[in-house]
């Protein structure tokens, strides 16, 4: 019986024997079954993707849609109207509006922002930094540095207080469970982000500022139309979910693995310059990404030598992806020079993460901070005993315990 095939349904997410480290599967699955059926957290069938090149072609082509509210879409989880995939940007902007949204929010995410936005980001890294030291060690990096500053830049972007960056920490915990929370907590998550959302869209209308939600606002009519509310509370939770949980994840596995082995830490201490390299590497190596990113296919589909019928949903395991040999050379291994890198961990196509350019600079201002403020910094506890977080679409660890 083959791994994956009718008779060997996994059970998907497929959880690594490490937090830090990736399933064995995943290789199996690329080698010998990438088409595989898999069960998913609601108990629905679908199939998994696991090779470069086939999880590329599908989000490359149209007839693998975002449209997961389909009568036959499997459910992603069993309290599926409040997930992340189902609800906010999907329902408010179909196909024919969502490239328009797109080059309309794109035009924030220019080079020049966010070299203008990085001096602000490095500037909270110190200020985070200086109350981590001053506590003392060991620490926990995450709590001090990778939850905060995230969703400190989001608020500031949607021109929101930063004193309720709680507020938004807490609706982006729940808006991306898929087994943590309970249907009535994500309801209630969901309806609070929108109430407060939506006061906060009313007061910018009559009073633009230089946020995001001002400029969409301003761009709309400039171009004769009102963006509606809809749209931009859409964008507001795509940026929260999107901006703020996989951020502040990443910083504390890329550090996660860059102490691991302590050789890569002193490689960037003694050339400062393969930062801008090690985040792309780190990215690329990531083994505990989270859910990936499911289509469903309006047509039948040839995938990976497979015939997909129509109706099928497809997850599409970024991650699995990424370590994939016929495109990375060594793989497994972490290479912080490796160039030119063209990994997935922000998708690809039409569809490919809006906020890529502020993640990249997010992470290359933590990594430069921490390396001229904590050269002595080292894990303080084995990297084998880092958790996992679980139960939400997005992977990371509970805690990164640090001492320096």
């Amino acid at each position: 019986m083959a791994l994956g095939d009718t008779d060997h349904v996994l059970d998907y997410p497929i959880p690594g024997p490490a937090a830090l480290e990736p399933p064995a599967e995943w290789a199996e699955l690329r080698q010998g079954c990438p088409v595989a059926h898999v069960r998913l957290p609601s108990g629905d069938a679908a199939r998994l993707l696991t090779r470069y090149d086939d999880v590329k072609q599908v989000l490359a082509d149209p007839r693998f849609t975002r449209n997961l509210d389909a009568p036959d879409a499997a459910r992603i989880a069993a309290n599926e109207s409040g997930g992340v995939f189902n609800s906010g940007l999907g329902k408010a902007m179909r196909e024919e509006y969502h490239q328009q949204w797109r080059r309309m929010v794109g035009k924030w995410f220019t080079a020049k922002r966010m070299t203008a936005l990085r001096p602000g980001i490095e500037a909270m890294a110190e200020r985070l930094l200086d109350d981590m030291v001053a506590g003392g060690a060991p620490a926990d990096l995450k709590a001090a540095l990778g939850f905060p500053l995230p969703v400190w830049v989001i608020c500031d972007m949607l021109g929101v207080p930063g004193s309720d960056r709680d507020k938004f920490a807490y609706w982006s915990n729940t808006l991306l469970s898929l087994t943590r929370y309970a249907q009535a907590e994500i309801d209630a998550a969901q309806a609070e982000f929108a109430a407060y959302m939506s006061a906060h869209i009313a007061a910018t209308r009559a009073d633009p500022g230089d946020d995001l939600i001002s400029e969409l606002i301003t761009a709309a009519a400039g171009a004769g139309h009102v963006m509606p509310d809809e749209a931009l509370l859409a964008t507001s939770q795509g940026l929260l979910v999107a901006g703020h949980e996989t951020t502040a994840n990443m910083i504390g596995k890329m550090v996660g693995m860059l102490l691991a082995d302590r050789t890569r830490w002193e490689a960037l201490l003694a050339d400062p310059s393969l930062v801008r390299t090690a985040v792309e590497e780190a990215l690329r190596a990531d083994a505990n990404p989270g859910f990936g990113i499911p289509r469903y296919i309006t047509e039948d589909a040839e995938i990976g030598g497979s015939v997909i019928p129509r109706g099928t949903t497809v997850v599409c395991n970024l991650a699995a992806a990424n370590r994939d040999e016929d495109v990375f050379a060594d793989a497994a291994e972490l290479d912080l020079a490796r160039t030119p890198n063209t990994h997935l961990a922000f998708g690809s196509g039409a569809h490919a993460c809006l906020g890529q350019s502020l993640a990249r600079t997010e992470l290359q201002a933590v990594l430069d901070v921490l390396l001229r403020r904590l050269p002595t910094l080292e894990l303080a506890v084995p990297a084998a005993e880092l958790e996992r977080v679980d139960g939400l679409v997005v992977g990371g660890l509970q805690e990164l315990p640090v001492r320096w």
